[in-house]
């Protein structure tokens, strides 16, 4: 097993409040899949457990090395938690087409948030 890359983010909860608030429904679309928007309208304080995807996302795109953009898209990552709640991720598309042409066969990812923040880290690892 061979560490590829790690990837941190935080992000101001009211920064995505205010994107969803701004651009509602379009914002959401473009940045979350429908099984991530269905597990955070759920959420009492939704907000929050937007942000911690969205800094997680961000997280593993630090460590693909890619950033958002050709090679990785929003929506080619889906941040998932099992019946415990541990979150994984899920790759899509072009996303999951990078990951395996460098050979990242795992991703590692640990969400918090509070009130006001968000946090992740994402370890992207190949075999």
């Amino acid at each position: 097993m061979e560490i590829y890359g790690i990837g941190i983010d935080i992000v101001e909860t009211e920064r995505i409040e205010d994107s969803i608030e701004k651009y509602g429904d379009r914002f959401l679309d473009r940045v979350f899949t429908r099984a991530e928007q269905e597990y955070c309208r759920r959420m009492k304080f939704a907000s929050r457990h937007y942000a911690a995807r969205f800094a997680a996302k961000e997280a593993i795109a630090k460590a693909f090395g890619t950033g958002i953009g050709a090679d990785l898209s929003w929506n080619d990552m889906e941040i998932l938690r099992d019946k415990v709640g541990k979150p994984y991720v899920v790759m899509s598309g072009d996303g999951a087409a990078f990951a395996g042409k460098v050979g990242i066969s795992e991703i590692m990812i640990s969400l918090t948030h509070s009130d006001n923040h968000a946090a992740a880290n994402a370890i992207a690892i190949c075999k």
